[in-house]
């Protein structure tokens, strides 16, 4: 996959915005102007909405532009008209911008979506603009930063190749999916459990050519409704085959026909008064049907479990949450490098979160891994 820059998660590119972005939108001036950033990766992994919630999380206006649907340089440099000179100097030409430029002062993000999808003649165009902030007789206001996305450049997409001259005029990063990164959005975002889930267990599914994270949600938003999958496998098969590739769809089936979207949630974990029970349901889980350990889906479990506990719900966990949790890290069915990892992560958490893991058994359990 050709691409530029380093590959980063969701986190860390919204790391290296804050960085390079935040502290220089008050000191921008006309003369000193930022350097434009190019984000690239393959399509549905979300640059676009990281780009959105970074500007929406600094309140700052978006403006988005696809330089593909240009039809003419008019759209990208405005439309000439002519100026009448003051004193009898002759009349000259001037462009007035097209209605896509920002006219606030700012801070702002202009993004060029896709930049390299746009045709050469629009590229060579838009040169003028990386470099300056401007485009013959107009210019970007004040405190806007440019910020292109970009599609790999290796056959699989209709793309055109940016030379040297127009790489060099920007800052590159390259978008990559990072499922935990993904799932822990999700879960902020409601989406369907069944299908964080089914994600956290088989991740190298949402990087096919039509399954993508984009249309993963697409599909979990019609499947939502449906509180029995088993019992509606038909209508949720036609959905799967109208969003997603044929792996992932066989992979999705097979996954509803084991039962595995009713693996155990982490309020039932957290909440429960029978223990037990829960107990009973997770060793179910833990064992596939050759009697093997299923890993897979304890790591689900587990991931699920602490995306929980860093929501606001479980800032000050009750007696009854630190109870359950010492419970199920203590399970013979939880690997102990696992139980280690998912104590370490909370511990790590601000707020009383830790007080879920004080207790000596698990302690002493924890510190024969280190």
């Amino acid at each position: 996959m050709k691409t530029f820059g380093e590959k980063l998660s969701a986190s860390e590119l919204s790391e290296v915005l804050d960085f390079l972005v935040t502290p220089h939108m008050s000191l921008q001036n006309e003369i000193e102007r930022p350097t434009p950033i190019c984000v690239w990766g393959t399509h549905g992994l979300g640059k676009t909405s990281i780009v959105l919630d970074f500007a929406k999380r600094n309140g700052w206006p978006l403006v988005y532009v696809a330089p593909a649907q240009f039809e003419e340089m008019g759209d990208l440099h405005g439309l000439p008209i002519k100026v009448d000179s003051s004193e009898g100097s002759s009349a000259h030409t001037a462009y007035l911008p097209p209605q896509w430029v920002p006219v606030s002062d700012g801070p702002g993000i202009l993004v060029l979506d896709d930049i390299n999808r746009a045709d050469d003649r629009i590229l060579r165009g838009l040169m003028q603009l990386l470099q300056n902030y401007e485009m013959f007789s107009w210019r970007l206001p004040c405190k806007w930063q440019i910020i292109c996305t970009a599609n790999p450049d290796d056959g699989e997409y209709s793309v055109t190749t940016l030379d040297d001259a127009m790489l060099t005029r920007m800052l590159h990063v390259t978008l990559k999916l990072d499922i935990k990164a993904w799932a822990s959005w999700a879960y902020k975002n409601s989406v369907d459990h069944r299908g964080i889930d089914f994600a956290l267990i088989y991740p190298e599914l949402l990087e096919g050519t039509r399954t993508t994270p984009r249309t993963f949600v697409q599909f979990l938003s019609h499947i939502t409704k449906i509180d029995d999958l088993k019992a509606e496998i038909h209508r949720v098969t036609v959905l799967a085959r109208a969003t997603l590739d044929d792996a992932t769809t066989r992979a999705f089936l097979i996954y509803i026909n084991e039962g595995l979207e009713h693996l155990v949630s982490a309020e039932e974990i957290l909440e429960t008064n029978n223990f037990d029970e829960i107990r009973v349901r997770i060793e179910a889980a833990a064992k596939g049907k050759s009697g093997t350990l299923r890993l897979d889906r304890l790591q689900a479990i587990c991931s699920r479990l602490t995306m929980a506990i860093e929501t606001l719900k479980y800032e000050v966990p009750s007696k009854l949450n630190c109870e359950n949790i010492v419970k199920f890290l203590l399970l013979e069915s939880i690997p102990a490098d696992l139980r280690y990892s998912v104590h370490r992560e909370i511990s790590s958490m601000d707020g009383d979160r830790s007080r879920l893991i004080q207790d000596p058994l698990l302690a002493k359990s924890v510190l024969r891994m280190i």
